[in-house]
């Protein structure tokens, strides 16, 4: 029976994580060894980012909302809590749009918030 080498598959790999590692510092875009370690690393942290990515852009649409409601008179907990009594089903990113670039609109939203809130 034939002796089957691995060659090809090893390269194929280690060629695969070596242009992943393509632009690292040094011996991490080199040797085999350390780019592994450091892709692997990196995989990780993209994992991750791109879970805190959401948590990021939530926190950035509510503190907008926040500073949108307070310069027409609320807060952020009240102006979303008449948000839900008056059934307008907008989301924070579209809100936070809202308060940055279109602010009548944003006000006359506040105005009604405050009219279901009186």
């Amino acid at each position: 029976m034939a002796r089957i080498k691995g060659a090809v598959t090893t390269r194929r790999r280690r060629k695969k994580i070596l242009k992943l590692a393509k632009g690292y510092w040094g011996a991490k875009s080199k040797n085999f060894r350390t780019a592994n370690q450091a892709v692997m690393k990196s995989l990780q942290y993209a994992y991750i980012g791109r879970r805190l990515r959401k948590r990021d852009f939530r926190r950035l649409w509510i503190v907008r909302i926040s500073a949108g409601a307070k310069a027409n008179g609320l807060n952020y907990s009240r102006f979303m809590y008449g948000l839900r009594k008056l059934n307008i089903n907008l989301n924070r990113k579209v809100l936070s749009e809202m308060a940055i670039h279109d602010k009548p609109a944003f006000a006359a939203i506040a105005e009604q918030v405050k009219g279901a809130l009186a």
